[in-house]
């Protein structure tokens, strides 16, 4: 079984930062994928972004630029610094443990709970 502890997630106002982490515990045995995606409400959960073996990295266009992903393998844990944040990146964010082969192809994942993030104009 694996486990998450996601944190960072709260209210901000337009042009402010976050940061989310997600500590990933548990039985991580081949876990090389690690991301965050995210459901806003009436919207499908989309991907924001991912890195796969610590060096593959991908991001959904509407972020690029302002949010970057980072690993801590030591630690197990995955971060997301979200920048300029805009009314339209409210949403549930949802971290995300999965085995690729090569860099598109997910073999199986597993979900954190989800955290929330608001961004107030």
């Amino acid at each position: 079984q694996v486990h998450f502890a996601e944190s960072g997630g709260g209210l901000v106002r337009v042009g402010e930062s976050l940061r989310l982490s997600c500590i990933v515990s548990g039985n991580t045995f081949g876990i090389n994928g690690m991301g965050w995606y995210r459901q806003a409400p009436g919207k499908q959960r989309e991907l924001v972004a991912t890195d796969i073996n610590g060096g593959i990295t991908n991001y959904a266009d509407s972020v690029k630029g302002r949010f970057t992903i980072s690993r801590d393998n030591v630690k197990n844990t995955v971060y997301l610094q979200m920048n300029t944040l805009k009314p339209e990146d409210t949403a549930v964010y949802y971290c995300n443990a999965a085995r690729f082969i090569g860099s598109r192809d997910k073999v199986w994942e597993h979900w954190g709970q989800g955290i929330q993030v608001t961004v107030s104009s």
